[in-house]
């Protein structure tokens, strides 16, 4: 029987000593640009310590148009290199795979802090944003290419692309916020071009062991359910990722979508044949109880958002007890200091209703 602590291994790379994967998670805690601090990476360095098989940065953002909130990781500029390095080497020495996360907000950039308009694979008049020409799309494709290769040349195991929540790579795939009429719009095939794009110029650019993820949702933000099951059996038939990352919001609901209500939302992912490429679930993990649901629901691994903010080392205290019972929300800022976020993060998870104790 899979456990939690079974190890997986990957078409490329290195294994995984378990099965627990940090979810890439938006704290505001690196400097304006982009390079890392201090208290991003001892958040980071505390999961990896706390026995996360594999350990993924914030949405790392590689244009500086792309950047999605303040204080946001960077990995636009060789500028960002040495905290890159530094974090990629303690995580490895940590006993933790180590991967960044490459993200473009697109539309979702506010021009507040960009410092100009935002851009879209089409005019959005709702985030205010404007079309990007045919070079601007492959100056993005490329520009992602060369973040992966920062990844690389800074001793990452691997990237993962941001192909959901509705930021750009998201934007090209929903047929409700793109509407070009090029090579990268209309059919799916044109929207997930950049997406294929991307993948098809690491594989070529990166070294041959680096690993490849991608995130993708399978509702909201225009997104239907039949093209991502679709889009899932094709990346997993090509065979050039390692891992896709499907971010469910709630791994055991139902889908929204009236033809797919009957069965979990899970489960619509779990039947493909995945031709080695392994499947992880993120989305209310927040138990020992539910990450043994999931990897008996069929998945290879788990990503814990929430619960490794509670937890830093909740791999480790479900090694120890399979039953241990997680803090229960809300918790006070003191528990959240001693989990290793700094005043910054603990004020930004504070927006987020019931999480932080008044």
């Amino acid at each position: 029987m899979t456990t939690a602590f079974t190890p997986l291994t990957f078409k490329r790379g290195p294994a995984m000593k378990n099965r627990f994967m940090l979810a890439p998670l938006t704290n505001s805690q690196s400097h304006d640009d982009g390079t890392l601090s201090d208290a991003e990476f001892h958040w980071l360095k505390m999961r990896a310590e706390g026995g996360f098989g594999l350990t993924m940065t914030c949405a790392a953002h590689v244009q500086a148009v792309g950047q999605g909130f303040p204080g946001q990781l960077g990995i636009f500029s060789d500028d960002h290199l040495d905290g890159l390095s530094k974090l990629a080497s303690a995580l490895r020495d940590a006993g933790s795979l180590s991967c960044v996360q490459l993200h473009h907000a697109g539309m979702r950039s506010p021009a507040e802090l960009i410092g100009t308009t935002p851009l879209c694979p089409s005019v959005n008049e709702e985030f205010g944003a404007r079309a990007m020409s045919g070079d601007e799309v492959e100056q993005l494709i490329e520009d992602f290419i060369s973040a992966a290769e920062r990844a690389d040349e800074a001793g990452f195991d691997g990237v993962e692309l941001h192909g959901a929540h509705g930021y750009i790579l998201c934007q090209f795939l929903s047929s409700e916020t793109n509407r070009r009429e090029d090579q990268y719009g209309g059919s799916f095939e044109n929207r997930a071009r950049p997406i294929n794009e991307i993948i098809q110029g690491i594989r070529a650019r990166c070294r041959n062991d680096f690993q490849l993820g991608l995130r993708l949702s399978p509702e909201r933000f225009g997104i239907d359910l039949g093209e991502m099951r679709d889009f899932a059996a094709q990346l997993m038939r090509a065979g050039d990722l390692d891992y896709l990352d499907m971010s469910l919001w709630d791994v055991f609901k139902e889908p929204k979508e009236e033809a797919y209500k009957g069965k979990h939302l899970i489960d619509h992912f779990t039947d493909i044949d995945r031709h080695g490429v392994r499947l992880g679930v993120a989305g209310k993990v927040a138990r020992p109880e539910d990450v043994q649901a999931c990897l008996e629901a069929g998945v290879d691994f788990v990503l814990l958002g929430r619960a490794a903010i509670l937890h830093h080392d909740f791999p480790k205290r479900m090694a120890a007890d399979a039953a241990f019972e997680p803090v229960q929300l809300p918790v006070t800022r003191e528990h959240l200091a001693a989990e290793g976020l700094s005043e910054v993060f603990i004020q930004y998870m504070s927006h987020w209703p019931g999480f932080v104790a008044d």
